[in-house]
């Protein structure tokens, strides 16, 4: 018959000449040697208990686990308009009306757009300042395509024109205007081209959305909207000129969350 094996660690040997305390569980053909079950019992209380065993989840394959992953955290494409037509021309009306508070008027000012949408939005702020001031604002625009940092970095553009007003930017105040300001290198570029054309008093800088994230020592003398956003949104102007309605829209990317 089979014997029942106690671990060694936890058997002891009598030494004394006492009775036993007999257990049902525990026979004397079950035990090799003499055990003094009190012992056993009060010394080591898991050995009457029974043992359980952990249960193994079932494993999931890596494939499986990162595709779940990559489903729960993955969002899809959302946009939404932060500015309207009648949004639009408001802040176009209060930038306007800022630019004439600062300067004390309409006189010496020169309004130039950066293209694209930047030129429409140079256009409008002048028709506006000319309606308060019933006065003539020449406007025109501005173009930074050669003097771009990105040149070796992006695919070739196209050139657009540049159309200064027959009185030059010479002594005068000119405003640059644009559409959003980013990181900023655009405006640079702008005062870079800027430079080529003529000396300006000044030089002041209006956009329609301020969305943060500046990378150049630039700020913006008029804002239209400042917007907050995340560097993996993107921020598109539609201008009725170019898109055939008025609208900001801020989109995020896929999977951005």
């Amino acid at each position: 018959m089979a014997r029942r094996r106690i671990p060694s660690a936890l058997a002891y040997v009598s030494s004394t000449a006492g009775p036993f305390v007999s257990d049902p569980n525990l026979s004397d053909e079950s035990l090799p040697v003499s055990v003094d079950v009190r012992y056993l019992r009060k010394r080591h209380p898991l050995t009457s208990r029974p043992v359980r065993r952990r249960r193994r989840s079932a494993s999931v394959p890596p494939a499986q686990r990162s595709s779940s992953t990559q489903a729960a955290t993955t969002t899809p494409a959302t946009t939404r308009v932060v500015l309207d037509a009648a949004d639009i021309t408001r802040a176009l009306t209060r930038i306007s009306h800022e630019i004439l508070e600062r300067n004390k008027g309409s006189a010496d000012l020169v309004i130039l757009g950066i293209p694209t949408r930047g030129v429409a939005l140079a256009h409008r702020v002048a028709a506006v300042i000319g309606q308060v001031e019933d006065s003539h604002v020449p406007s025109g625009s501005l173009d930074i395509t050669m003097y771009r940092d990105d040149l070796r970095l992006r695919p070739a553009r196209t050139l657009e024109p540049t159309e200064i007003p027959a009185r030059g930017v010479d002594g005068a105040v000119v405003v640059l205007v644009d559409d959003v300001l980013f990181s900023g290198r655009t405006v640079r570029a702008a005062l870079d081209a800027l430079g080529d054309v003529g000396r300006p008093k000044a030089v002041q800088l209006a956009v329609l959305v301020d969305r943060g994230h500046r990378q150049l020592p630039i700020r913006a003398d008029f804002v239209g909207k400042n917007l907050p956003t995340s560097l993996l949104e993107r921020v598109q102007v539609s201008l009725a000129e170019y898109d055939g309605d008025d609208a900001v829209l801020i989109s995020s990317a896929d999977g951005a969350g």
